[in-house]
């Protein structure tokens, strides 16, 4: 059972999208804040809707997110963050925190578009949706150390957070931002190769959502380096080394390496539009 929070301040989100709606429900869930704390704006009815049904305040418009909120976490599409944050900037002082989660804006920009000198740029992923997040957060010139608290409070509830350099986002966003397509793609992959050997798909499917999960829980609760784990599996002449020997003759692990090199400078470029 979670344990409530004593530090509770207000919660606003700008965007009400699928992520706010997840990093919402992990807070409220796990008791970092209550629900009757967080709020947003948005023009939908269902989307205000799905909101009201686990706790969070509607009001009428981003102004009043804002106003009435200590964090605020943008949660809007890159391409409109500028004019939000412009028609947002009266709104803004130095009491608040700007909480981005656009991908790709830098934290000089949205100081500059919103006026706020105390900012927090995080790079969370999909996965946050069943609370396996991993974020990313960088913290800007003006945050305090009882920002960064809060925040890694807040995106704790949906998963694992790291702190690094704003220099590092855009290879974070090319592995971890990217990186659920590469593994649902092998998922399938394997499932696939399961049915070609004569398993029902269902059961090819299941197996290989559950090994890859099961493998990556291993990595994550042994502290053993993954080649030390691979080693455990692979008997001299068995049946492992025959199948990793077909992975090293298709560049198995180049091709890994490559797609989040390739997502890094796609990352890159669009950052510089």
């Amino acid at each position: 059972m979670a344990v409530p929070s004593t530090d509770i301040f207000n919660l606003g989100f700008i965007g009400a999208g699928n992520m706010a709606e997840s990093i919402a429900r992990g807070v409220s869930k796990s008791g970092v804040l209550p629900a009757s704390s967080i709020r947003t704006a948005h023009p939908r009815p269902q989307r205000q809707q799905l909101f009201q049904s686990f706790g969070v305040s509607i009001v009428q418009d981003n102004a009043q997110v804002v106003d009435d909120s200590d964090i605020v976490i943008l949660s809007v599409k890159p391409q409109v963050v500028k004019q939000v944050l412009l028609d947002l900037k009266p709104f803004f002082t130095e009491e608040k925190l700007l909480v981005s989660i656009a991908a790709g804006i830098k934290l000089r920009d949205l100081q500059e578009w919103s006026g706020q000198r105390r900012v927090i740029r995080v790079m969370p992923n999909t996965p946050s949706a069943v609370g396996e997040a991993a974020s990313v957060m960088c913290m800007g010139e003006m945050a305090t150390k009882k920002d960064e608290e809060r925040v890694t409070s807040l995106f704790r509830a949906i998963g694992k957070v790291w702190t690094a350099d704003e220099k590092y986002f855009d290879a974070v966003t090319g592995l971890s931002g990217s990186g659920p397509a590469y593994i649902y793609l092998a998922i399938e992959a394997l499932a696939d190769g399961g049915v070609a050997a004569g398993l029902p798909r269902d059961l090819a499917l299941g197996l290989a959502s559950q090994t890859v999960l099961g493998a990556a829980t291993m990595v994550n609760k042994t502290g053993k380096h993954p080649g030390q784990l691979k080693d455990a599996v692979t008997s001299p002449a068995g049946t492992t080394i025959a199948g990793i020997n077909e992975l090293e003759r298709g560049a198995f692990r180049g091709t890994l390496m490559s797609a989040v090199i390739a997502a890094t400078k796609r990352c890159q470029e669009l950052s510089q539009s």
